[in-house]
């Protein structure tokens, strides 16, 4: 019995997803641009998806921008945003907790000129508006913080560091690939000018995702070719993956409340399980009160993580806090952001839950992982 408990690395993808893209894949194979049956079909498929993806987030069809996945939004959106207002200034700002998609890129438009400041995070791994709030400078163009860290589920107060943007006219960027379907994702309600979606995370297929882009908001193209999504995205659409990420994104607004609380209690029944058998060895990351509901970043004491997996990893699917290169641990930028100890970090292991994970899955993992854990701390 394998258990995968790995659902913020990726999500399997939802069958009634995989039956909306079946038809694209043979039947309606045509290229939304012609005009013949075939082809006008898909181009409708796109128009539904458009409008169940916004229906999602609250947002108008018009504003939402098909791409390859989350990476592609993120470096879009960030580096759009950037090049399209370089004349007001060339100051973003950003969290040390952030996602290599926007880091990297980042890290780029450092290269090129910009100034990046990284805001620090609390041992909890939440940014303080106060400190975007000092943070901001007459050179300001954009903010760029991510809605919920996927390494310790940390909810970043979104609307609060929304207000401050607007009052200083500054655009503001949130990466959403992990809080959609999670959480509520409602652009009005949290603020934002520019949302990222990951198709992939939320039970869609990997290769697609999602930019949205406030009505009166300009962004730098970053191809340029036919006038595919309104000339920002050109290239002929991937109808059959739009057609996947349209209808999980219908079901993830349609099923949002149900998944939470499931998601939710297979994390405490998990925790619970953990804490019952190993107590005060087992050290929590994530902070249960704002965090995802389907997330666990914990420790246990004086065991490593990447030897904690290998030994399970055929039987319970999790991820580590860290990487390990020749014999040399790497601890995650986000938990050292965040002052964990190495030797805690290095203990670390994210577990995180899906809307089809059993109380069974759950009681077995507990009990793989306790007897992997007490033969490690032998």
């Amino acid at each position: 019995m394998e258990i995968y408990l790995d659902y913020n690395a990726t999500t399997p993808i939802d069958k009634e997803v995989l039956n909306e893209m079946l038809p694209y894949m043979h039947t309606y194979f045509g290229t939304p641009s012609s005009f013949y049956s075939i082809g006008r079909k898909s181009k409708q498929t796109i128009i539904r998806a458009r409008e169940q993806l916004a229906g999602l987030i609250g947002a108008n069809p018009e504003e939402i921008i098909f791409t390859s996945g989350g990476t592609e939004s993120n470096n879009h959106a960030i580096r759009g945003a950037a090049l399209a207002n370089k004349v007001k200034g060339k100051h973003i700002v950003t969290s040390s907790v952030e996602h290599p998609s926007v880091t990297e890129v980042c890290r780029y438009l450092d290269s090129e000129g910009f100034d990046i400041t990284y805001l620090p995070v609390d041992n909890k791994g939440v940014v303080h508006a106060e400190e975007v709030a000092a943070a901001i400078r007459p050179d300001t163009i954009l903010i760029s913080i991510m809605h919920a860290n996927n390494e310790v589920g940390a909810i970043q107060p979104i609307g609060e560091v929304s207000e401050i943007a607007k009052k200083n006219n500054v655009l503001f960027h949130t990466d959403a690939s992990q809080s959609a379907g999670k959480i509520n994702t409602n652009v009005a309600a949290l603020g934002v000018d520019l949302l990222t979606l990951a198709g992939h995370k939320l039970y869609a297929p990997k290769g697609i995702g999602a930019l949205y882009i406030r009505e009166g908001v300009k962004i730098e193209n970053l191809m340029y070719g036919g006038g595919q999504e309104s000339g920002i995205r050109p290239g002929t659409e991937n109808v059959i993956q739009i057609a996947g990420l349209g209808k999980a994104c219908e079901i993830a607004g349609r099923d949002l409340n149900r998944n939470r609380q499931l998601m939710s209690d297979m994390r405490i029944r998990l925790l619970e399980g953990l804490t019952g058998k190993h107590g005060n060895r087992v050290i929590l990351n994530t902070d249960l009160d704002n965090s995802l509901p389907n997330t666990l970043s914990l420790a246990f004491e004086n065991v490593e993580a990447h030897t904690l997996t290998s030994v399970i990893g055929h039987e319970v699917f999790i991820s580590t806090g860290s990487a390990c290169h020749a014999d040399i641990t790497e601890i995650s930028p986000v938990l050292e952001a965040m002052n964990i100890q190495h030797m805690t970090a290095a203990s670390t292991v994210r577990i995180s839950t899906g809307k089809n994970t059993t109380k069974e899955e759950v009681d077995r993992a507990v009990d793989i992982i306790s007897d992997a854990v007490n033969k490690l701390s032998m």
